[in-house]
């Protein structure tokens, strides 16, 4: 597999990485065997890098993934803070990031996290000074190597990458969320800042698995968060309406060339890009990180295919995406 450096770190990762989300909850239930199988599968084609989050089932992804690093030694771990208390920027402050990070540190087994995000904060976050003195603070005490930020909006993170000690930015990105390409890549590429794409398969929908008949279960934030009941709507098929998102996907599925899936076509888009620095599709079971990670086998689309995704998301999602994110 390729692999992209994260230069403020001083290490590399295989291109398509694993996102941890699926192994905690919210997405129907992944036994912990499975859990175990598909973190195998992952690392067996090729993906050394693996995303989590300290309130991904209430650190049952990160206790999860620390057990597998036991026998699986020497991966790259990126975790998140901030989103297990209400999101108050007050709450954003030295005491509780250690707090959090000595949960995160135990829950993963391991004396120093590789690099740690704020999770999505709320707005004025970014823009604290005393926020990044106390990430600063957590790295002088070797609680974390590094740091970084998950964000909703493309200013959030303009106003990240401009901060020095900023390593990576994780941001959605995909087929159906363009804008990021227009400042924040580009932004990130000029300061050496890591770019993490995340939902890059908008939940699922990029798949190509499903149409107007499937459902999802009650404990699938696919069913419960459709309009941002839980959580920001844009974590949910990337704030595309379902109906629009399948409209999308049938256009195209005939761009997938031969003997690709619509999955590995999405994500190839995206490591096409060569501002980013790893794709981070979640998996719930080995079928699915495998097929994953061979998307880094498939060869670059070609301009013309490049074109017709913008035209698409011109003609069908940007009119209800790209001012809100």
């Amino acid at each position: 597999m390729e692999n992209r450096s994260f230069r403020k770190l001083g290490r590399t990762v295989g291109v398509v990485g694993l996102g941890a989300w699926q192994l905690g909850a919210d997405w129907g239930q992944v036994s912990e065997a499975d859990a175990h199988a598909t973190l195998r599968a992952a690392v067996d084609a090729g993906v050394t890098f693996i995303d989590t989050a300290d309130v991904y089932g209430d650190g049952r992804s990160e206790q999860i993934i620390g057990s597998f690093l036991k026998d699986r030694p020497g991966l790259t771990v990126f975790t998140k803070m901030g989103r297990r208390l209400p999101q108050e920027p007050g709450n954003y402050h030295l005491d509780n990031f250690r707090a959090w990070t000595d949960r995160s540190r135990a829950n993963l087994g391991v004396d120093t996290l590789d690099l740690v995000q704020l999770h999505c904060p709320p707005t004025p976050v970014y823009s604290s000074d005393a926020v990044f003195d106390a990430l600063d603070t957590l790295v002088e005490e070797k609680r974390i190597a590094a740091y970084g930020v998950s964000v909703e909006r493309v200013e959030e993170a303009l106003t990240a990458i401009a901060r020095p000690g900023v390593a990576s930015v994780q941001i959605i990105l995909n087929a159906f969320r363009l804008k990021p390409l227009e400042r924040v890549l580009p932004a990130a590429a000029e300061a050496g800042v890591g770019i993490i794409a995340r939902v890059p398969l908008a939940s699922g929908l990029l798949s190509g698995r499903y149409d107007e008949s499937t459902t999802f279960g009650a404990d699938d934030h696919r069913n419960y968060n459709r309009h941002g009941e839980a959580f920001d709507v844009g974590e949910t098929f990337s704030g595309v309406d379902f109906r629009t998102g399948l409209e999308a996907v049938g256009r195209l599925r005939p761009l997938v060339p031969a003997g690709v899936t619509m999955a590995q076509f999405a994500l190839r888009w995206i490591i096409d890009q060569p501002a980013v620095t790893v794709v981070i599709p979640g998996a719930r079971n080995p079928e699915q990180a495998r097929a994953n990670a061979a998307a880094a086998e498939v060869p670059a689309l070609s301009p013309e295919t490049g074109e017709m995704i913008n035209t698409v998301y011109d003609e069908l999602i940007r009119p209800q995406v790209h001012d809100k994110w």
